[in-house]
């Protein structure tokens, strides 16, 4: 299922931007190339809006102190809204270096439980890739083993007589052969 979720924040100066990220805001980051940073977020939440149009989104950052939050930044120079008491919580809007707008605000509403995605150590997660992998192989090996069971040819089977003649008759090779082998044994001893 669901273990987590990637927000885009599109901007025209997205290095601003990400720099605010990193410095200010000090979230946690990796480079994927070229200084294309992706950021760690604390714990989220989803909620659907009725709305007059379809596919348009919001991020909030959300913190236990909007005001201290604001005034933090005020020192910092970055251009913050006055926090506004909205009665499910205190609403303020912080603006990007790049110019865009992110909602901040200290929620007041029920939250729900958070999801806690929990990575297996390094063992645990071979054993379990080792585990889904043989099991995928052996599914394989299996459908495949029924797709040529079902193209193959029907095998006429030989009568009870038939086999039974066969088998005496290998049985019999393997005396002789067994018997011959003895016979060599010896020689090659008394020599």
């Amino acid at each position: 299922m669901i273990n987590g979720a990637h927000v885009i924040v599109y901007s025209t100066s997205p290095e601003l931007d990400r720099a605010f990220l990193r410095d200010v805001l000090g979230l946690p980051h990796v480079d994927v190339g070229h200084g294309w940073l992706i950021f760690a977020l604390p714990p989220a939440e989803v909620a659907c809006h009725p709305s007059e149009s379809n596919g348009r989104h919001e991020l909030y950052f959300m913190c236990d102190d909007v005001r201290a939050f604001v005034a933090r930044m005020r020192d910092l120079g970055v251009a913050c809204t006055e926090p506004d008491d909205q009665g499910w919580g205190v609403l303020s809007t912080l603006t990007l270096p790049g110019g865009g707008e992110v909602g901040v605000y200290e929620p007041r509403h029920a939250r729900p439980p958070q999801i806690v995605a929990v990575e297996p150590s390094g063992a645990a997660r071979k054993r379990t890739t080792k585990r889904a992998v043989k099991k995928a192989a052996k599914k394989a090996a299996t459908k495949s083993k029924k797709k040529a069971a079902a193209k193959a040819p029907v095998r006429s089977v030989k009568p009870a007589a038939k086999r039974a003649t066969a088998t005496k008759a290998a049985k019999a090779a393997g005396k002789a052969s067994t018997k011959k082998s003895k016979r060599t044994a010896k020689k090659a001893r008394r020599s």
